[in-house]
């Protein structure tokens, strides 16, 4: 279906190739994961399926790249619009119309598809992909997740014959992370759909991947069944690393294959415990009380009794539109309450402005980009001195803690995904506010980037920062919170430990804990610490 001969390709103003020599074949029905750090070229590799690079991205191309015997030389990307369908990592960027039903239908009616045809496959899709009941919203008002839903949607109504996804669950919360992914999986086995998806989050994908191909820093392309990238590959899901610390052959892939070697490794396990991970507290940084927000007539947010003191990283969690990024606008004084209190070091947020309101809470945004405004590193990072009444050279060099060497003189949109959350992060850092929150941090970060960020919360928190966290990532959570808070319909559904909130909850666990409940473990570093002190 899809084939990649001799092909390698370089940016316009880079001296480098990003990918090179690549001969890849993708069979009709597969769904084939793509893999590779940050910045690699998975979306160059997935832009290449139908012609968007280089012919909208510009870039030096050779080799031949032919989709079902359509090379993308012959044809323009437009010419690929009933064969191939891409959802990008940002669903923002691709919606053309206001309200969900027209975007579904919107790809249809450009391609001249009845209006019978078109009612069904609306349907159809509605019901796939659980959109029926918000079918008549306005986009601008669907959360992140449901907007990530509705992008996938209206490609499928087209009915191409190959799909391509960038990062699809990566805005997603768990379970609707599964109902996409069995959904796409359904495509694949029932209908012959060939799927080319790139994601970070591994633990979620590898259990539908027929092949999986990595693109790896030297700008090289290899594919391989599953089992066997896995075995030497460096990224890998936790599951996978959870069978090289434990020394079980083969590795398993899944959590239903670990389960299989659980038990030894349980009882090996039974007179070790999680280190703590609890700092001690000096003053209380987050003070809520009876706190109620409504968008109009929707009530977001419902009687939030909440105290959170300094050192604490916090970790909110719940389903898309369960009212997290909500609740850090309420703490960021983005938004007032409706009614109730809430209390930042004892002052009121949404009374703030200026320095005092940098100088009491920073907020990195889902979009770190949002923070990013100069068209150089250097000059992002003097705006942010000023801004912060710094020293000049202060954003810079936390900056330069927060990453490996990036040219200052680079623009900040061109940085990798990890590299504009450090930005971003040290742009909030600069007026050292007490409290930092974070929003989806991970989305588009790799297994590298991620471990990054969590060695810098955990020395934020050591300084007593409070850090509270909006994820989905149950893996990021198990890393590196203290405390988990569940959120549904704008209210607190539960709020413990790390350990007990993550073990307990189905949906929530992180793959260790489900390999290895019911005991506590929720990592695999707590585990090989555990196993290297038995020894």
């Amino acid at each position: 279906m899809i084939r990649f001969e001799n092909v390698s390709f370089s940016y316009s103003d880079s001296n480098y190739p990003v990918l090179e020599n690549v001969n890849l074949i993708i069979p009709a029905g597969e769904l084939a994961l793509v893999v590779g750090k940050t910045g690699s070229g998975k979306s160059t590799l997935l832009g290449l399926i139908n012609g968007l690079v280089p012919n909208f991205t510009g870039g030096k191309l050779t080799g031949e790249v032919s989709v079902d015997q359509r090379s993308i030389r012959d044809f323009p990307p437009r010419d690929f619009a009933d064969l191939v369908g891409v959802v990008k990592q940002d669903p923002r960027t691709s919606f053309v119309t206001d309200v969900v039903e027209d975007e579904l239908a919107y790809g249809m009616e450009q391609l001249g598809v009845g209006p019978a045809t078109m009612r069904r496959r609306v349907e159809e899709v509605l019901d796939l992909l659980g959109l029926a009941d918000i079918r008549n919203r306005a986009l601008s008002t669907l959360s992140g997740g449901q907007r990530q839903r509705v992008a996938i949607a209206s490609v499928l109504t087209t009915n191409p014959k190959v799909l391509v996804l960038d990062e699809p669950t990566s805005a997603l919360d768990p379970s609707a992370a599964e109902e996409v992914l069995a959904a796409i999986h359904r495509l694949v086995h029932d209908l012959g759909l060939t799927v080319v998806l790139a994601e970070h989050r591994l633990e979620r994908v590898v259990q539908y991947a027929d092949r999986v191909i990595v693109v790896d820093k030297d700008a090289e392309v290899f594919a391989d069944r599953p089992a066997n990238v896995f075995a030497t590959s460096l990224i890998a899901p936790p599951v996978v690393e959870l069978g090289r610390t434990a020394g079980w052959t083969p590795l398993p892939l899944t959590v239903r294959d670990a389960r299989k070697f659980a038990e030894e490794l349980k009882v090996r396990l039974e007179k070790s415990k999680p280190k703590s991970r609890t700092n001690i507290p000096t003053k209380e940084m987050v003070l809520i009380n009876k706190l109620n927000f409504n968008y109009g007539t929707l009530r977001a947010l419902r009687n939030i009794d909440l105290n959170i003191n300094d050192g604490e990283i916090v970790a909110l969690m719940g389903r898309n539109g369960s009212g997290k990024s909500t609740l850090l606008s309420q703490l960021v004084g983005l938004l007032k309450p409706t009614s109730g209190e809430l209390l930042i070091d004892g002052k009121i947020p949404h009374q703030l402005s200026g320095k005092d309101l940098i100088n009491s809470v920073g907020l990195v945004p889902q979009e770190p980009t949002d923070l990013l405004i100069s068209d150089s590193v250097s000059k992002e990072c003097l705006a942010s001195d000023n801004d912060a009444d710094a020293l000049p050279g202060t954003t810079l060099q936390i900056f330069e803690q927060l990453t490996n060497e990036v040219d200052e003189n680079m623009h900040p949109r061109d940085l990798s995904e990890g590299e504009k959350l450090s930005l971003a992060l040290a742009i909030v850092l600069a007026a050292k506010p007490p409290l930092i929150l974070l929003d989806e941090p991970t989305r588009g970060l790799d297994y590298a980037a991620k471990k990054v960020l969590v060695n810098n919360l955990q020395k934020l928190s050591r300084k007593n920062h409070t850090i509270i966290l909006a994820t989905h990532d149950v893996e990021l959570a198990a890393e590196v919170a203290t405390r988990v808070i569940l959120l549904a319909e704008g209210e607190i559904v539960t709020d413990g430990p790390v350990s007990e909130v993550l073990s307990s909850s189905p949906m929530f666990s992180p793959q260790v804990s489900k390999v290895l409940s019911p005991s506590h473990w929720l990592t695999v570093a707590d585990v090989a610490l555990a196993l290297e002190e038995l020894n």
